[in-house]
């Protein structure tokens, strides 16, 4: 790990986000609250939280961080048949929050696609929509 020791703590935040596609009846199921396993939204906000604060345990050379706020945002859209989820991180550290902020998306965007998948799947078994991609850092700032 790089030495951030000399680094002082201030004000850090990124904000990231990504997009899985589906099939318009996933989309309508989701819209309608039919996904059997559950909340898709309940569970991908947590799955983002819950991911952010253990971005060390998955990404080997990231320092642990003092996440002081996590907020996420999740958008469906009916004409893309797709679902955005946008997450933004803060802490007071010594350096910064992107990979917190990316490790929130994908792990949002991924129980998505787990409990989505059993009406995603093809006769054989594939899954010819479904599709995470376009994860990015939106923005990254640090001090006021």
């Amino acid at each position: 790990m790089v030495d951030i020791t000399p680094k002082p703590d201030i004000l850090r935040t990124a904000e990231a986000e990504g997009i899985i596609r589906l099939k318009p009846n996933t989309i309508k199921a989701i819209r309608e609250g039919k996904i059997s396993k559950g909340n898709i939204f309940a569970v991908a906000e947590l799955s983002a939280i819950n991911a952010v604060k253990k971005t060390p345990e998955n990404v080997l050379l990231a320092h642990p961080i003092p996440i002081t706020g996590v907020d996420v945002k999740l958008e469906v859209d009916d004409e893309l048949f797709q679902v955005k989820a946008r997450v933004k991180v803060t802490a007071i550290a010594k350096t910064g929050v992107e990979l917190e902020a990316l490790a929130g998306v994908m792990a949002s965007l991924l129980n998505i696609f787990d409990m989505c998948k059993y009406l995603e799947k093809t006769e054989d078994g594939q899954y010819d929509v479904a599709c995470i991609t376009d994860i990015r850092v939106l923005s990254k700032r640090k001090g006021s």
